[in-house]
């Protein structure tokens, strides 16, 4: 009898095990589709039915899924606003993003996937992609290239699978554009040194011959920029590392490619993207103001800007404003990755950037700068783990574009204002002199320097007005 009730026990077990992995299995294609999802990239009908192309309602519009902002259309101090952002998709976030974390596997299960990384599945989500982006009105897109294709045993292999997915995106294209490509250097093991910066020069030759390949493809699909993120060009513990061969062993790494993209003849921006750590402990490219040191000291300023994103900002003790400042008045602001962290935690947590406030600081850069053509806004941001159904990919880039909208509306009542511009020009008046114009031009020595401090006496020193700027700021939002 025993024995019977155990047997009945584990039958029951079995029952429950089996029926909670039919529960949690993802869902694969659609009910009319005869077609073996892992064989074949077919796929019948829309990918978001039901999802209408987003349209511009205005600020009273109760739609989630309209703008309320952003009027692609719309001319904003002479230039129309989606000339102001050139927004584009993420294709890895977007099409790759699981909800997965590092105490949980992923939450979403989207219903093109067939839970392969099959090239049938790589040119699936292509197409996904696609429509996405058609249905959000949006010209542009970014990828990286093992995102959009799967990884091989070997390069060769890699790149033929990169090749065959290519092809398809170029097909779909149209008249849609890639704000920028990069290569992934970070998720294979292969990496775990670095890549430009690895103590193996073996892996320093295969990661050559993966951003040849990605800027290749870039280039063949009218790829406005190319990206370097060094996820893992940094260390963990320098009494392991040789600090100064990795540099320089990056700089050289840089020069080649800097060589290789006027062989091909790619016109595109060479765009490097700074960030403090995570996942190395100290990422050499640490903040807008170190890369642009590292690019002077090796001679590569003229031929690199900067992708700033804000996240990355926060993590190095910056605000994104203080980023782009940094990046501008250096001539090298090249592109931005529209997203924000949480000021409570304490990594990279790629959310999609909602403060207003942020947002107008953010716009007041780029309109300084004149715009960021040929860069743009690409959204690095998804969904957060708790967000699992299809129309969410769609409101929280419609509800990004729209905080990035209102920031330029309030940038735009700023300088149109006059109020901020006046308050900043005031408090440096007194340089608004001869002296003032001698010591900008750097012919002021301390000598007369010296005879004017004598002559003048205690200085009275002026108010800095901030309250009354934060003030004027608030005013518009």
């Amino acid at each position: 009898m025993k024995m019977k009730a155990v047997k009945i026990l584990l039958l029951l077990l079995c029952l429950e095990v089996f029926s909670c992995a039919v529960i949690a299995a993802p869902q694969t294609c659609p009910a009319d589709n005869g077609a073996s999802c892992g064989d074949s990239d077919d796929w019948k009908g829309e990918f978001f039915p039901g999802i209408p192309k987003i349209k511009y309602e205005g600020p009273s519009s109760k739609n989630p899924l309209a703008f309320k902002w952003y009027n692609a259309e719309e001319e904003i101090l002479g230039k129309k606003m989606k000339d102001w952002f050139r927004f584009s998709v993420a294709f890895w976030h977007t099409f790759r993003g699981t909800g997965s974390d590092p105490f949980g596997s992923p939450t979403k299960h989207w219903p093109w996937e067939d839970g392969t990384n099959s090239i049938a599945m790589a040119k699936r989500r292509m197409r996904a992609n696609f429509e996405f982006i058609d249905k959000l009105g949006v010209d542009w897109w970014c990828f990286h290239d093992r995102d959009i294709a799967p990884d091989g045993k070997t390069l060769e292999e890699a790149n033929a699978n990169l090749d065959e997915v290519v092809a398809l995106a170029k097909e779909l294209q149209g008249k849609k554009k890639v704000l920028w490509g990069t290569a992934q250097l970070f998720m294979h093991p292969r990496y775990m040194h670095g890549a430009a910066t690895s103590s193996e020069l073996g892996v320093y030759a295969y990661a050559a011959a993966q951003v040849k390949k990605a800027m290749e493809v870039t280039h063949y699909l009218g790829g406005e920029n190319y990206v370097f993120w060094g996820g893992r060009e940094g260390y963990q513990s320098l009494l392991n590392t040789d600090m100064e061969r990795e540099l320089n062993h990056l700089a050289r790494f840089l020069e080649a490619a800097v060589a290789y993209k006027k062989k091909i003849g790619f016109k595109g921006t060479l765009l490097i993207e700074p960030k403090p750590q995570e996942p190395t402990k100290h990422q050499y490219d640490w903040d807008a103001a170190t890369t642009a040191n590292f690019l002077r000291k090796y001679g590569l300023v003229g031929e690199f800007k900067l992708n700033i994103e804000c996240n990355h900002a926060t993590l190095s003790g910056h605000s994104c404003h203080h980023e782009l400042e940094t990046a501008r008045i250096n001539g090298l602001l090249g592109n931005i990755d529209a997203n924000t962290g949480d000021p409570q935690v304490g990594w990279d947590t790629d959310q999609f950037l909602v403060d207003i406030q942020e947002a107008t600081m953010i716009m007041l850069s780029v309109i300084k700068n004149g715009g960021i053509a040929p860069g743009g806004f690409n959204f690095d941001a998804k969904l957060r783990r708790e967000s699992t159904d299809v129309e969410d990919l769609f409101i929280a880039h419609i509800v990004g574009m729209d905080t990035m909208a209102r920031g330029l509306r309030n940038a735009a009542k700023l300088i149109e204002d006059g109020s901020l511009a006046e308050l900043v020009r005031k408090r440096y008046r007194s340089f608004n002199t001869e002296l003032g114009a001698q010591v900008e031009a750097g012919k002021a020595d301390f000598e007369l320097l010296e005879k004017k401090a004598k002559e003048w006496g205690e200085v009275k020193v002026a108010s800095a007005k901030q309250e009354l700027a934060e003030m004027i700021l608030q005013s518009v939002l």
